[in-house]
């Protein structure tokens, strides 16, 4: 079984801000074709046009629907969606690096990255047993543990221009709501960003201290339904007592049929 290191160089991770991200996937499809064509062996699919498509992802996007306490007998808060980003946080204690028979889940000391050496890889699944946050997945056709690798390939490739070399769900994210960084440093932006949010870890009872921080979604102004209709009032009223123009002759020819 592999061995963890006493401590990494770096802490490299991501900040994911729950009170910005809109849900739309872009990071799920972007770390998808990235992963499929450059590191380890292609994210394979089946059945993808067929009933019951699958797919192997090393990111996935989970939507909740919230509904706050009342904050009173009258008033009831409206209910609120949460967009909920998964993959590896890349956990200082990982138990599925400890966990594996092989020695091909391991864990970087240069920068903390958690990684899987796919030909020592014999897709036993304890890995993914292991892991309390379920970001393993097997590949279907390849027999192998997939898992995020924080583009390793892309965020050390001086091929790429320098505001290229981070994770591909970073660089796509149209919202901005995920940021990488070094945690190790107190100084970076993602550091500063987590104490000044009060970014979280993802189920800290678990005991695996994360790298990757949540930032929790921001309080939301809250109207009772007085407040609602006098503010909306003047945008109900109609526009017109009788309709002009294009308007008025599609009112007058549907009036006929």
């Amino acid at each position: 079984m592999t061995t963890l290191p006493s401590s990494t160089q770096k802490k490299l991770g991501l900040v994911i801000d729950l009170d910005t991200c809109v849900g739309c996937h872009a990071c799920v499809i972007s770390c998808k074709g990235w992963n499929t064509e450059n590191y380890g062996a292609p994210l394979s699919d089946q059945e993808a046009y067929g009933a019951n498509p699958s797919g192997t992802f090393l990111n996935r996007v989970h939507s909740y629907e919230v509904q706050p306490l009342a904050t009173s007998d009258k008033v009831q808060p409206a209910a609120q969606l949460f967009h909920f980003p998964k993959s590896c946080l890349h956990c200082e204690d990982a138990p599925c690096v400890t966990v594996c028979p092989t020695g091909a889940s391991y864990k970087r000391v240069e920068d903390g990255i958690v990684l899987v050496n796919e030909s020592d890889c014999i897709g036993c699944g304890l890995c993914a047993w292991a892991c309390p946050y379920g970001a393993r997945e097997m590949d279907a056709k390849e027999g192998v543990m997939k898992k995020c690798t924080l583009c390793v390939d892309r965020i050390y490739n001086d091929n790429l221009p320098e505001e290229d070399r981070q994770p591909a769900c970073v660089r796509t994210c149209p919202a901005g709501a995920r940021h990488f960084g070094d945690f190790a440093d107190p100084d970076s932006a993602v550091s500063r960003l987590t104490a000044e949010r009060g970014g979280v870890d993802l189920m800290p009872e678990q005991g695996t201290k994360p790298v990757n921080k949540y930032l929790p979604p921001r309080p939301k102004d809250q109207l009772d339904s007085a407040e609602h209709i006098d503010i909306l009032a003047p945008y109900l009223e109609p526009v017109a007592d009788t309709p002009k123009g294009f308007i008025g002759w599609l009112d007058k020819a549907l009036e006929k049929i």
